[in-house]
């Protein structure tokens, strides 16, 4: 018997992704998108120069690509990892979907997922969509953001899946020292849970070494990364993990869900990409540009006094800017960026979409003419809210 009517229960739901949603919706439409969180991007003719053979590309049938990296490309990256082997790696389109599979391979309906505020808040979404519940502890300013200590501990349990950090950090540009590496790789342990640490500012440090991976700190490691941020090549959309082969091979079978396999043309291109020249070459260009376009963030602060404050990024293109909100009428950080949007038509993020209110990031990663006319237009708004 064919039943007239099913019973509806209640599911967790997708939350809307408020950062990402603003940004799709608004960073096509302003003439000044200060709301990015990469370098600017190379352009073909520019990888073309580093050693993509265009000419063969152009012969290449524009069929499926193997579903989790090709084998070239996986050793590649694995190359990046010491011990590592092609089995330890799922090469995905972008580091967000290499965060969502990994998320959907290791969480489950009454598991409890860690994150760190601030943070990039796609994993407080995804968690909650299977039925997991959030357990967040914040990075201390006065620490030189590391974690408030006695809060991680309470959010990483013996009930605590999945930790998930970004090391550079989104939106602060801070990176742990190799003490609080070790303090969070030991607690993991301990409780059992899983470590996913989203890299994929890696190769973008100012003044400082390449950020220590917490690849092979233990059996219980996940490392995501990808071509978008310190590459400068978003639009190829590359990802990876990295990770116990266990834990990869189901990430492969989330893969097959999803999006089934990156695009072949992307896949070339990353091969070029990570090769050791090309990576090195890519990061040079990254760290030059940053390190030009500091200055004048610094000194667009300095304008302000001490009703804005800004500690400079170890790494990323980011520039995560604390205000005092009494100077600027009392507005919280997202009415202060749709001010700014509809009144000089240019974007930028606020704190409330990272879990830390009070705070503005705005992209470093442009060229300089760009981001100096950017960083006027956002001034006239804030002038006017201190007027």
């Amino acid at each position: 018997m064919i039943p007239t009517a099913l019973t509806r229960t209640e599911a967790p739901v997708l939350e809307v992704f408020q950062m990402e949603r603003m940004q799709s919706t608004w960073e096509n439409v302003v003439d000044y998108d200060l709301s990015e969180s990469g370098i600017r991007a190379i352009t073909l003719r520019e990888l073309v120069e580093l050693g993509f053979d265009l000419d063969a590309a152009l012969d290449t049938p524009l069929s499926y690509s193997q579903s989790n990296g090709t084998v070239a490309l996986r050793e590649r990256i694995a190359a990046l990892y010491p011990g590592a082997t092609p089995d330890h790696i799922e090469v995905t389109n972008g580091t967000s979907e290499a965060n969502y599979v990994v998320a959907l391979a290791t969480l489950r309906s009454g598991d409890v997922a860690a994150l760190e505020v601030p943070n990039y808040y796609q994993l407080w979404g995804v968690p909650r969509s299977v039925g997991a519940t959030v357990a967040t502890f914040p990075l201390c300013l006065d620490r030189q953001w590391e974690p408030d200590w006695d809060a991680f501990d309470r959010a990483v349990t013996p009930r605590t899946r999945l930790l998930y950090i970004s090391n550079p950090n989104n939106p602060t540009g801070a990176i742990l020292s190799r003490e609080a590496m070790e303090r969070i790789v030991e607690r993991c342990d301990h409780a059992g849970t899983y470590l996913l640490a989203d890299e994929v500012y890696q190769g973008a440090e100012l003044d400082r070494p390449l950020t220590p991976s917490f690849w092979g700190m233990s059996d219980r490691v996940i490392v995501t990364s990808g071509l978008s941020k310190a590459y400068g090549i978003p639009g190829v959309r590359i990802g990876w993990v990295v990770g116990p082969p266990a834990v990869v091979a189901t990430c492969w079978s989330q893969h097959d869900y999803l999006t089934i396999a990156p695009s072949k043309l992307s896949d070339r291109i990353a091969q070029v990409a990570v090769s050791p020249d090309v990576r090195s070459r890519l990061y040079s260009r990254t760290r030059a540009i940053l390190k030009d376009n500091l200055p004048l963030m610094s000194r667009w602060v300095a304008r302000f006094g001490s009703a804005m404050r800004f500690e400079p990024p170890q790494a990323g293109a980011i520039a995560f800017l604390g205000y005092d909100p009494p100077a600027f009428g009392s507005l919280a950080s997202a009415d202060i960026a749709d001010r700014i949007r509809q009144e000089q038509s240019t974007l930028i993020v606020p704190g409330s979409q990272f879990g830390l209110e009070n705070h503005l990031r705005i992209w470093l990663g442009g060229r300089a003419e760009f981001l100096t006319t950017g960083l006027a237009r956002v001034a006239q708004s804030l002038d006017a809210l201190r007027d």
